[in-house]
């Protein structure tokens, strides 16, 4: 069979490579080849923009994020440093001046 990876979004087993991207024929969804192998070799998690986070990067939150239980709102451009990855759908463990500790989704934040 192929030695192509499965596909992330539906887990068909027929995907194919066409240029620098692969594609899956079942659902239709494409991911590029190098974003396959990051996630092949371990955890790969990307900001907003598509940037590769790492343990002790710093980041700014780009949307105002309410606190679940909480009044409190972490505002657009609060800076975050020394962050941890880690698995699941909250992928980052950090602490907010003013806030604590918390988790939050790679998609709001961007890499400074």
């Amino acid at each position: 069979m192929s030695d192509l990876p499965s596909c992330p979004k539906c887990n068909g087993e027929y995907s194919y490579q066409d240029r620098e991207m692969l594609v899956c024929p079942e659902c239709g969804h494409e991911w590029s080849a190098t974003q396959a192998q990051e996630e092949a070799d371990g955890l790969s998690v990307r900001d907003a923009n598509g940037n590769l986070l790492q343990d002790g990067d710093s980041i700014s939150v780009i949307k105002d994020l309410k606190i679940k239980g909480s009044s409190a709102v972490v505002k657009v451009g609060t800076k975050v440093k020394n962050i941890r990855l880690i698995e699941g759908d909250h992928d980052i463990d950090c602490k907010i001046d003013g806030i604590g500790a918390m988790k939050l989704k790679s998609e709001f934040v961007k890499k400074l």
